[in-house]
């Protein structure tokens, strides 16, 4: 099988210069739908529609999670509030202040072993596929290659 077999169509993207609020917005449009409900990441395109980058729920996690954190004692720390304290903090930033670049990408005609290659050296749960001249044409999600082997075991 080949990634354009798996392929699921993306309409919805994000520009570097959107604001956070769009991502969010944009996500819940995307996972309310059947197909692409296992979304966690939104392409970032720029203005010929290559991707430059990728905005996903896990990159929003670490922009709210103080690097102290890492290095204290938490056993006497109140959590009480802090998620929403740090998250309007965060609220006005960019998408590109978030965004990992550069993006991960396939062409449409690689096999899907190289897919899940790519996924598992990157520790991404989804890749986007691109064609010859690099313009995104969908996305390929961890879920639907897990199923293919599912169905091979």
């Amino acid at each position: 099988m080949k990634a354009r077999d798996l392929t699921v169509q993306t309409d919805v993207s994000l520009k570097a210069d959107d604001e956070l609020k769009e991502y969010v917005a944009k996500i819940r449009i995307v996972r309310s739908n059947p197909e692409t409900s296992g979304a966690r990441a939104l392409p970032v395109l720029d203005a010929s529609g290559i991707p430059i980058g990728v905005l996903s729920m896990k990159d929003i996690l670490k922009a709210i999670y103080p690097p102290y954190l890492h290095a204290t004692d938490l056993s006497l720390f109140t959590w009480d509030g802090m998620l929403e304290s740090l998250a309007r903090k965060v609220a006005g930033k960019k998408v590109s202040d978030l965004m990992t670049s550069p993006v991960v990408t396939v062409k449409e005609d690689h096999p899907l072993m190289e897919c899940v290659d790519q996924m598992v050296k990157h520790h991404i749960s989804t890749i986007f596929v691109v064609s010859e001249n690099g313009k995104l044409l969908g996305t390929l999600y961890e879920d639907d290659i897990f199923f293919v082997i599912a169905d091979a075991i």
